[in-house]
């Protein structure tokens, strides 16, 4: 079988094309260059540059590699640029896809993955999400990959797809340094950013409805995010024509955000220097989402293997190898 990723020289992408490489599986990459990298694709992997609102330029790309199955992860992803951009969002998402699925279905791509997220679910009153969770999003990322989640299972009933969705939670870390997030979107790298720079971390509200006050996050290294890709994907084929499977990738645990910025202390050598201030809520952030795993358990027999200490380790390795400056900063804490 040949896959053809989109977005595989992105921060997720690039890990995903390394774990099915890394079993045999034939794989090439789409990507538009908008936030990938070429330099994280492997040598020897095909590569095209172009848009998923190209037609027929994926048209030509699924058809002249006998693409068999396509693992969809080129999206834009920043909430907050979602709610000042809602028609770019939904036109790169929704309209995206929309474009994708019908070049995959027009010369006969038989299985599809798609990257979706926990936005989906919104803010969840729940102690542990499921996948029967409703799903009521409250900004229009989220809104675009629920919706994106209605299309491709249409179009995998109408066209004899089998087609997953994966929810995956927070993700950090690094397989190695090369394959690093370059982007200050989410709360290690925010955190990194604020110590090396002498600032001190932020905690947008201190007085939710949990242990120490501060939002409950399921964290999901990226090495078992790229795994769970990998197992729904060499799962696909051997699913009945039209059926779908919908998941949630996560550690099934809940760690606050003071917890995980004490642990970036310790782990950084910052220690005490990491120490947090607080802030107002944000408009939006849930107290507590956290995933059942139970699901892709059961139906994949995935489980996560990486531990927040990991994720952060290797998520400062990846930092430090593009900003050496950061570990002379540690010195001059101690």
């Amino acid at each position: 079988m040949t896959w053809l990723i989109t977005g595989g020289a992105g921060f997720i992408g690039a890990h995903v094309v390394r774990s099915m490489l890394a079993v045999g599986e034939r794989v090439a990459v789409y990507d538009d260059f908008s936030t990938g990298d070429p330099a994280r694709v492997p040598g020897g992997v095909t590569v095209v540059k172009g848009s998923v609102l190209d037609g027929a330029l994926l048209r030509a790309t699924l058809s002249d590699l006998g693409v068999d199955g396509v693992v969809h992860l080129a999206a834009k992803k920043q909430v907050g640029e979602s709610v000042e951009r809602p028609l770019y969002y939904y036109r790169e998402n929704v309209q995206g896809l929309h474009t994708l699925l019908e070049a995959a279905a027009d010369t006969g791509v038989r299985h599809f993955l798609f990257s979706s997220s926990a936005a989906v679910y919104g803010m969840p009153d729940v102690d542990l999400v499921t996948e029967d969770t409703p799903c009521a999003p409250v900004n229009p990322y989220g809104e675009t990959k629920l919706a994106g989640e209605w299309l491709v299972r249409a179009a995998g009933r109408a066209h004899g797809m089998t087609t997953a969705c994966l929810r995956y939670f927070n993700v950090a870390g690094a397989a190695n340094e090369d394959l690093a997030d370059t982007g200050v979107f989410n709360l290690v790298p925010m955190v990194f950013e604020k110590m090396t720079q002498g600032s001190a971390p932020v905690i947008f509200g201190d007085d939710y409805d949990t242990p120490d006050g501060t939002c409950v996050r399921d964290f999901i290294h990226v090495e078992d995010i790229a795994s769970a890709h990998l197992a729904a994907a060499r799962a696909l084929p051997g699913r009945k024509p039209g059926s779908d499977l919908t998941v949630n990738i996560g550690r099934g645990e809940g760690v606050s955000v003071r917890e995980m910025i004490t642990l970036i202390g310790e782990v950084t050598g910052y220690g005490s220097a990491a120490a947090p201030v607080s802030a107002p809520r944000r408009i939006g952030d849930p107290a507590r989402v956290v995933a059942s795993a139970d699901r892709i358990r059961a139906e994949l027999g995935w489980t996560a293997r990486h531990s927040p200490h990991a994720m952060v380790e290797s998520a400062w390795a990846g930092w430090c190898a593009r900003r050496p400056s950061a570990r002379w900063a540690v010195e001059a804490t101690e």
